[in-house]
């Protein structure tokens, strides 16, 4: 899948909650397809859910990096061009970015791996249709 040019130098940031499940896929998918990816929650966390690290590894996606917050994020990054909420839109806190964009992804937490699946697919889905956005 080919990235527009001007997409591969756009910081893109995918915030919710924890930054331990729908957050973290969506950032490890524009990783893989070669996007400069951020992901961040709005409460701290140590760990990522297992869940979502099986069903990462599923498709060889490996999540290795500690969960950040939304303001450890923006310490370590300036100037976010393009930022994805995932159901904490009425928490998030206030991020300048040249676009915003809200995903209404159900949060898999507590529930079966076929839920997690399911998710994970629909995120990988949301990801690629990123690569057609006009920035």
């Amino acid at each position: 899948m080919d990235i527009p040019l001007k997409l591969k130098s756009e910081k893109i940031a995918f915030v919710c909650i924890h930054n331990k499940r729908r957050s973290v896929m969506a950032e490890s998918f524009a990783k893989s397809l070669g996007l400069n990816a951020y992901s961040a929650g709005l409460e701290k966390t140590e760990q990522f859910d297992e869940k979502v690290v099986t069903v990462m590894e599923e498709l060889g996606l490996t999540i290795k990096k500690k969960p950040e917050t939304i303001l450890e994020l923006l310490k370590k990054i300036e100037n976010i061009d393009i930022l994805v909420t995932l159901g904490c839109i009425d928490s998030c806190p206030i991020v300048n970015a040249k676009k915003h964009i809200l995903w209404n992804i159900e949060d898999p937490s507590g529930k079966e791996i076929e839920v997690y699946r399911k998710i994970r697919d629909e995120i990988k889905i949301k990801v690629e249709e990123l690569l057609k956005l006009e920035v």
